[in-house]
């Protein structure tokens, strides 16, 4: 059932990216028909985190500074704990996932992944879960934070822990079908 067939996703990540939140979603988007790309400062190859140990390197398919989010239909973000503080720190990934937000482009971020989208200011007045320790920081940057598997709000998908991949993969995959969102930059009086 090629539902994404002629969607093309990037999955942004950093060295330290839990294992398996990139391998999951990167598979069912990939078994729905989608075109996976993995994106990354690093060159090369990334490492993932398994639990409690460094684990697989994966290939990264093209680095950030060549990326642009106008080839891609849609945005993933796994979790881990070193990826996200990471890329929060980098311009260029606070400004590639700040394009998918502002043009209202489905982003789909699990367990420590919305760190990313806090930097980018455009988060303020959405629905939103993550992993629990994040519930301060997003409740501040004006989230409305939901103890559930799977939130979505206007193509922005996300899930708490790697217990969620089902629903979330599931919602993420329906989210792109849909394509593109009305911006939230419109939707929550931000745009000047």
């Amino acid at each position: 059932m090629a539902t994404l067939s002629g969607k093309k996703v990037a999955i942004l990540t950093e060295n330290g990216f839990e294992e398996v939140e990139l391998t999951s979603p990167k598979k069912a988007l990939e078994d729905a028909g989608a075109e996976v790309q993995i994106i990354s400062p690093q060159e090369g190859k990334i490492k993932a985190w398994d639990k409690d140990h460094w684990s697989i390197d994966l290939p990264v398919d093209k680095a950030l500074d060549k990326a642009s989010a106008e080839d891609y239909d849609a945005l993933m973000l796994p979790g881990g704990v070193m990826n996200p503080d990471k890329l929060r720190q980098n311009k260029k990934a606070v400004e590639f996932a700040q394009q998918f937000l502002e043009t209202g482009k489905p982003v789909a971020a699990i367990c420590h992944g919305p760190q990313l989208l806090i930097e980018t200011g455009l988060i303020e007045g959405r629905n939103m879960t993550s992993y629990p320790s994040l519930r301060t920081d997003l409740e501040n940057a004006g989230v409305m934070w939901v103890d559930k598997e799977v939130v979505t709000d206007n193509g922005l998908v996300t899930s708490r822990t790697p217990k969620d991949l089902e629903a979330f993969n599931k919602k993420m995959i329906e989210e792109i079908k849909e394509g593109q969102h009305v911006s939230a930059a419109y939707t929550h009086g931000t745009h000047s």
